[in-house]
């Protein structure tokens, strides 16, 4: 954990989830963030990823770690840039600065599970049957057999950081500490959607 700057540029998006083991292209065109990318990309490549609440300046505790791995300028001004995503933070508290980007004091050992090569013994059988009846049912498609390739831990991440839920509930996923917790997570909240169309299709006699 300590190869990893302990005061990071915050990159705030409302309805982006972002998680470790995944790729993210961005667009980037607001002068703010323009200048975030390029000082971070001089410097280490590092940048934060975090959800911004629905008003406000106000954002979630819990962001992803990103490396900047490819970036391409483009001719009327823009930056495309592709992050990996490396492991979750949590925010200690925003420092002062004169840049037009926020930056905060972050630590990263309550993820320390993000960077650990073991993968949990946990069993996605049952989980993976009720993401492909979900995804089914809202009409998404999605290469499974693509999708199996990836190892364990980055199959899930990928299907949190895409399944048609809310932003609050990809949140949740993202706070779940474990592999394991987040799989429970991702179960519960689909039996959730799933139970809600049951009793919204039921008839009265």
């Amino acid at each position: 954990m300590n190869l990893f700057p302990k005061q990071i540029p915050i990159f705030p998006l409302s309805g982006v989830i972002y998680f470790p083991k995944t790729n993210l292209p961005l667009n980037i065109f607001e002068q703010r963030y323009l200048d975030l990318v390029n000082d971070s990309f001089r410097k280490d490549k590092f940048m934060g990823m975090i959800q911004a609440k629905r008003t406000g300046q106000e954002i979630y505790n819990v962001g992803c770690l990103g490396k900047i791995n490819d970036l391409q300028k483009s001719e009327d001004g823009r930056i495309l840039i592709n992050l990996t995503g490396i492991t979750r933070f949590e925010i200690i508290e925003e420092q002062t600065n004169k840049k037009l980007y926020r930056e905060f004091k972050v630590e990263y050992k309550k993820f320390s599970s993000d960077l650990d090569p073991t993968i949990d013994d946990v069993n996605i059988v049952s989980l993976m049957e009720k993401v492909k009846n979900f995804f089914k049912r809202n009409g998404l498609l999605l290469n499974w057999k693509e999708l199996e390739k990836l190892e364990k831990t980055q199959r899930i991440n990928t299907l949190a950081m895409i399944s048609p839920v809310t932003n609050e509930e990809k949140q949740k996923l993202l706070e779940s500490v474990s592999l394991k917790e987040k799989v429970k997570t991702l179960e519960d909240i689909i039996d959730f959607y799933f139970h809600e169309v049951n009793f919204k299709s039921r008839t009265i006699q």
